[in-house]
């Protein structure tokens, strides 16, 4: 008996130890506890399908070197499942191993499951099968909507419980997010909304992952989960009970780019202050979004029209490396909170005023630490303070960070760290062949329906592309056959991009943008006597990561089309057959891939011309610099290096204004920009280990004609 009682008391002891209730992850009012201490956490969004497995270890390694705790990524849902149940964690897609590479640096992981991430990523981050389920609606208190979310986190919650990887097992994850910055769509996402809220915070903690969760911009999130603040500045913000700590789970860094807008740049000075701000009233977790931003590969830039590079600014820009002096100044205010750490987790500050601008916050711990953050608020002027007898000069708009009350180890707005601006090196053009797509022949995929019919519904996001074509019967006794006064075809489409060809001639293309998708085309066509062809491509540029119900968007030719200028006045040619073709001929032939390429008859080089499929071989650069190829002379269309997805490439002109860019005063994504005038995305990058010595094959699609003498290979160094 006694032996029993032993061997079941053995039991319940294991049971405790390694159940999710007991775990070594917890919190109280002033910040995460781990294994019975509190932390300061500096934390870095790296999101591993934005770079490639190849380029993981490094980028862990530069976050730590730059005095990161914690390795924040997103969960992608349709990257992990494309197709209704099922499932890929392959290459860049391999979780567990980014997970893994974490641990091995030593440093921790918040995992935001959501699964709806944003992230100006394709759909949100949802696969494009959610929107066809029956009786779906996204985000709110739907019953088909909840039962698939809940299937994937469960999914990656046992996933990473089977690997061992909460904190409690001995794994890196001591953080867990469910939904996504919500909170501002309860308002408008009506009597759904906070059931859904309350319902996905039950959820997430039901699973049993062991570890606190996070829903950022949540201010009801429901206990036990913590509500987190995201933005330029967090310093104004205070979780929805005393018993929470101060957690900032988005510290952006800069901005992202689109197709068509300038490129935004955040000041260090100002990135600093705002973290020192946040620290110093109390804050205690802070996640820069992003450390790396990385690249947009395949199709997976959201928006509409967000572009390929997801540099954001970011202190390691999107090639690996790092971004001076962002970097360097972030990695010394990062060395002064940790000497400051045994101050800043002993309670709340005391703070005193030491002039009109200027304040002091003071940490004092009953074991003698003490630690104060001198602040000066002032836009323009310096200020000479005294604090504790002390006189200490600090620049405007910024915070000096005394670790022991004494000593100014860093200021904000001093960057000791030398600039390293990044420089572009070309080392080699390429000879070209080309392959056109058919502009008017269907093939056997083709499918006729009655009226315009939304472009996704056909497609599923499987390409961009989807061609609409329907035939005109002009009569012999038409005015204009005469005059040669050519009708004037109109069409108006829900967007991204389109290009219309009328008995296999182009008549041009148009687009729209970042801020107004929608677009009209309008021009005179010439028609002759009989059977004429409109052939109309529509092309997606990403599909809608944010807003309400954004599973109701639009996307292609939803009319009206119209042809004016005959005897009749004007012909609507919406409600008439129109045959429908999804994708192009090179698409579904593969010419982008090694196999593919030697399906079709390659000419000699076609410049210039729309819809046509261009490739080249090329040699590796010497060396281990990363590289790019500079698209700046072409139109828009993608590129593949060796049957890999570089991305989407569009030489669009960006719009905004460069002026001048102070880093003093409050910070907004419009207020320090660049390339006004010029491209908005010139070079794009060609990881390392897509790469062979020789003999690389670089196929590209372009959509509207380009100069391929301008196409160049390009390494970037520091």
């Amino acid at each position: 008996m006694y032996g029993g009682v032993l061997i079941l008391s053995l039991l319940v002891a294991a049971a405790i130890v390694s159940s999710p209730a007991n775990a070594a992850v917890s919190y109280d009012h002033k910040a995460v506890v781990i294994n019975g201490q509190r932390r300061i956490l500096m934390s870095g969004s790296i999101h591993y399908p934005r770079s490639t497995p190849e380029m993981w270890p490094d980028l862990i390694q530069k976050a730590k070197d730059g005095g990161l705790d914690v390795i924040q990524t997103y969960v992608f849902w349709n990257g992990h499942e494309p197709v209704k149940g099922q499932y890929y964690f392959g290459d860049r897609y391999d979780l567990v191993r980014f997970v893994k590479l974490v641990k091995q640096a030593g440093l921790y992981v918040h995992l935001r499951i959501g699964p709806y991430v944003c992230a100006e990523w394709n759909f949100g981050g949802f696969p494009v099968w959610l929107k066809y389920v029956p009786g779906i609606s996204f985000r709110t208190d739907n019953g088909p909507f909840k039962a698939a979310m809940q299937t994937f986190v469960e999914k990656i919650v046992s996933m990473m419980k089977s690997e061992g990887l909460f904190e409690w097992q001995g794994g890196p994850i001591i953080l867990a997010q469910v939904e996504n910055e919500y909170g501002p769509m309860e308002s408008v996402m009506g009597s759904g909304a906070k059931p859904y809220a309350n319902w996905a915070a039950k959820m997430a903690v039901g699973t049993g992952a062991g570890v606190p969760w996070a829903m950022c911009k949540q201010d009801d999130a429901p206990d036990p989960v913590i509500n987190t603040c995201n933005g330029f500045y967090c310093d104004y913000f205070t979780p929805n009970s005393n018993s929470k700590p101060t957690m900032w789970t988005e510290a952006w860094s800069g901005w992202f780019t689109a197709f068509g807008g300038a490129v935004p740049h955040r000041p260090v000075e100002d990135l600093a202050f705002a973290v020192a701000r946040f620290i110093q009233k109390g804050g205690s977790f802070v996640n820069y979004y992003m450390y790396h931003g990385g690249t947009n590969f395949d199709r997976t830039a959201g928006g509409p029209f967000i572009a390929t590079s997801y540099d954001y600014d970011a202190p390691i820009d999107e090639y690996g490396l790092l971004r001076q002096p962002k970097w360097g100044h972030l990695r010394d205010l990062h060395k002064a909170i940790k000497q400051a750490e045994p101050a800043l987790v002993s309670g709340d500050p005391t703070i005193q005023s030491i002039g009109n601008y200027e304040k002091a916050y003071v940490f004092k711990s009953s074991t003698g630490a003490c630690a104060a953050f001198l602040s000066n608020y002032h836009t323009s002027s310096t200020a000479r303070v005294v604090f504790n007898g002390r006189r200490y000069d600090l620049p405007a708009w910024s915070i000096s960070v005394l670790p022991d009350c004494k000593t100014a180890v860093f200021n904000t707005a001093t960057v000791k760290e030398p600039s390293s601006p990044a420089r572009m090196n070309p080392v080699g053009g390429f000879s070209w062949q080309s392959y056109s797509e058919a502009t008017n022949a269907l093939d056997g995929s083709a499918f006729t329906k009655d009226g315009l019919v939304e472009q996704l519904s056909m497609t599923w996001d499987k390409s961009d592309y989807l061609w609409y074509t329907t035939y005109v019967n002009i009569d012999s006794n038409e005015q204009f056959l005469k005059s040669g006064q050519w009708p004037q075809l109109t069409i108006y489409s829900a967007g991204h991009s389109m290009q219309v060809f009328v008995n296999g001639q182009s008549y041009g293309a148009v687009y729209g943008g970042y801020d107004s998708p929608k677009l009209t085309y309008s021009g005179h066509v010439k028609m002759w006597q009989g059977s004429n062809k409109i052939s109309i491509l529509s092309a997606a540029v990403g599909l809608p990561n944010q807003g309400t119900h954004f599973e109701t968007w639009n996307v292609g030719v939803l009319g009206p089309v119209t042809l004016s200028g005959l005897n009749e006045g004007k012909r609507d040619l919406g409600n008439q057959k129109w045959t429908y073709q999804i994708g192009l001929r090179g698409e579904s032939l593969g010419v982008h891939s090694v196999a593919g390429s030697s399906s079709v008859e390659w000419g000699s080089a076609a410049g210039k011309q729309p819809l046509t499929w261009h490739k080249a071989y090329f040699n590796a650069p010497a060396g281990n610099d990363p590289v790019a190829l500079d698209m700046g002379s072409m139109g828009k269309g993608q590129i593949w290096v060796n049957g890999h997805h570089i991305g989407r490439y569009w030489s669009y002109k960006a719009s905004g204004n460069c002026a001048g860019c102070s880093y003093a005063g409050t910070y907004s994504e419009t207020k320090c920009l660049s390339n006004c005038g010029d491209i908005s995305q010139r070079w794009y990058h060609v990881p390392r280990s897509w790469l062979n010595p020789s003999r690389n094959l670089l196929v590209v699609l372009e959509e509207f004609g380009g100069d391929l003498s301008g196409v160049t290979l390009m390494t970037r160094t520091t």
